[in-house]
């Protein structure tokens, strides 16, 4: 038999008597002296680094241990389970006071934080959570800053498949990250991609929301026109109604028939006073944009043949969303529900502005295999089989994503690599801008150009900042362009020509919230913005084509917020590091008291485990 080296032997001394002092007041006199004596003897063999002597005393030992001391069934489970108990708990408190270790599932976040992103997230950076449910012991909003990345946990609030486990046996809520925006008491609005704001003194905070590190992250006040729908569970006359809309999970309109049977709309308290929906804190200077062809803009646009100029691909902008002039949609259910009415505006698009397109083309990412495409995560998986995604012809499988005009293939373990310039999926075409544009976010067929008033709209939002045009957070065309300066004429007249039944609201510049002295206008901001509510905080993803966020589930409660992302380890690369975040505080109260518990609590562990196993021991 193999002889034991002093470590083994100490190994087995520590166990055998570990066990002894549980079991001793069961064992007879004879037995207790046997395994007394036998151990006194291994010790001091230990203590004088005999190893050959340790080695024999060490084997006798675990004979006697197998006689006298071996585990039965039963303790071996009860063993396991206590320890696994403790191990859970000292993991539970860790995880949810201290810190924890954290997997990026979406991409809502991008370019800050990417799918696959792992970080290390402080659980101390606003206050000291309660373990297992919302709400902390202690919780210090000052140190809660405006664009800082939290986390938080969507228990209690309306978020859909919310629920997850925890350690595979704890029923628990997802956690999200986001950015976040605005504090309570903070009135935003919403102007070309940033954010103006004051808070709850009055105080301009508009150069604090648009920090120029942030420079190419923009942000829209909505998701969807028509928001989140209060929809009934049955039809009238054919027509679902009527429907109360949500913005920021706030009731803010409802859509009704009228006794004709006809299409009515109204802004709800305390909203009702503020015009129509589209003056909602900013709403009028954002559309949702598609890309057509001649042939779609004469099949699915109301711009008049005559009025369609020869171009490549023509943009078409759906804007002004209005309570005053609603309209009956049929849903991708098949539904008939109620809407609110639209401005469609057709600008024609050079090979110019396309190519400028493509410069500042971002997706989602996405996976291409037998020359089909589908999104990253999707139950909807490319392939020879998917006649619903769509077609990539040429682009070898794999999967790839566009940031800032780049295209990028993402390897095993999320590292991505920059594609070379001769790369198919850089083709420059009418038709492959076309589809990378309108489905380069969703990436499902049902997305592309197939009817008038469609209610399936591509993730693309536009929108002026000091009179020029932007597309994906990047000028698209400038002010001076002959193009825009035609479109806007055009659409003045379209206005002056267009029936009372069916007006035409020009889609313009409205400018920002500002007075003519460059001050912010705080009456405009107070009158128009979204004011936040006591002890709620605004939360918005960094990639707002992607992220679900308050613009969905509403504002995020006090008691929800759980910490911050701090770093992120993996992948490697030029984002390995510190978040694209204002800097918090690493020395703060809460912080300093876990610290000190975890200090306390390992140095406590320490001592008593040195007790119990520094040499020489009292065996009897």
């Amino acid at each position: 038999m193999k002889s034991y080296r002093l470590k083994k032997s100490l190994h087995v001394f520590r166990h055998v008597l570990k066990l002894y002092r549980r079991k001793k007041n069961k064992l007879s006199e004879t037995v207790q002296g046997e395994i007394s004596k036998t151990l006194n003897q291994l010790q001091e063999e230990l203590l004088e680094k005999d190893r050959e002597k340790a080695d024999r005393l060490a084997k006798e030992s675990e004979r006697l241990f197998t006689l006298h001391l071996k585990k039965s069934p039963f303790e071996k489970g009860r063993d396991f389970i206590i320890g696994l108990a403790l191990a859970l708990l000292v993991a539970v408190g860790i995880r949810t006071m201290w810190f924890e270790l954290y997997e990026i599932p979406t991409g809502s976040m991008r370019p800050t934080l990417e799918e696959k992103d792992r970080l290390i997230v402080s659980k101390t950076t606003f206050g000291i959570n309660i373990p297992l449910k919302r709400g902390h012991f202690y919780f210090n909003p000052d140190l809660v800053l405006r664009n800082g990345t939290v986390i938080f946990t969507g228990a209690g609030m309306d978020i859909h498949d919310v629920n997850t486990i925890y350690f595979y046996l704890f029923p628990g809520k997802k956690q999200f990250v986001k950015r976040l925006i605005g504090k309570p008491g903070d009135i935003l609005y919403f102007y070309g991609g940033q954010i103006y704001g004051i808070d709850k003194d009055g105080n301009d905070i508009s150069k604090e929301l648009n920090p120029e590190f942030l420079s190419k992250i923009d942000h829209v006040p909505y998701i969807h026109l028509n928001g989140k729908m209060e929809i009934p569970a049955k039809p009238t006359g054919g027509i679902y109604a009527p429907i109360t809309i949500k913005q920021m999970n706030i009731p803010v309109a409802k859509l009704s028939l009228s006794a004709a049977n006809k299409p009515i709309g109204e802004l709800l308290p305390p909203f009702k006073q503020e015009g129509d929906y589209y003056d909602l804190w900013g709403f009028k200077d954002y559309g949702i944009a598609r890309l057509l062809t001649k042939d779609q803009v004469k099949a699915f646009t109301n711009l008049p043949a005559a009025q369609v100029k020869q171009a490549p691909l023509y943009m078409e902008v759906i804007h002004h969303p209005s309570t005053k002039n609603p309209k009956i949609d049929k849903d991708h259910m098949g539904r008939l529900i109620l809407g609110v009415g639209t401005t469609s505006s057709v600008i024609p698009l050079t090979e110019t502005h396309l190519k400028t397109l493509m410069d500042n083309l971002y997706t989602a990412r996405f996976i291409v295999k037998d020359g089909r495409a589908s999104r990253y995560g999707s139950p909807i998986k490319a392939g020879k089989g998917c006649n619903i995604c769509p077609e990539l012809k040429g682009v070898p499988d794999g999967t790839y994503e566009f940031y800032y005009g780049k295209g990028y293939q993402v390897h095993i373990g999320g590292i991505i690599k920059e594609l070379p310039k001769d790369h198919p999926l850089y083709t420059f075409t009418p038709q492959r801008v076309q589809l990378l544009y309108n489905l380069g976010i969703e990436f499902i067929n049902y997305y592309a150009p197939y009817t008038k008033d469609q209610y399936l709209l591509p993730s693309r939002y536009v929108y002026y900042r000091d009179g020029d045009l932007y597309a994906m957070g990047a000028p698209f065309i400038n002010k001076d362009d002959p193009t825009l300066v035609d479109f806007i004429h055009e659409e003045y007249l379209r206005q002056e020509n267009a029936p009372t039944y069916r007006p035409h609201i020009p889609f313009d510049d409205p400018g920002p919230p500002l007075l003519k002295d460059g001050e912010i206008d705080k009456t405009f901001v107070r009158q128009y913005g979204i004011a936040i509510p006591a002890q709620k905080y605004m939360a918005l993803g960094d990639n707002y084509a992607m992220s679900g966020d308050t613009r969905d589930f509403g504002f995020v409660p006090e008691q929800n917020i759980r910490g911050a992302p701090a770093y992120i380890f993996w992948p490697v690369g030029n984002r390995l590091g510190p978040l694209n975040q204002v800097h918090y505080p690493f020395f703060n109260s809460p912080r300093f008291a876990v610290w000190c518990l975890a200090f306390i609590g390992f140095g406590a562990y320490y001592i008593i485990h040195r007790k119990r196993n520094k040499l020489p021991q009292q065996i009897d």
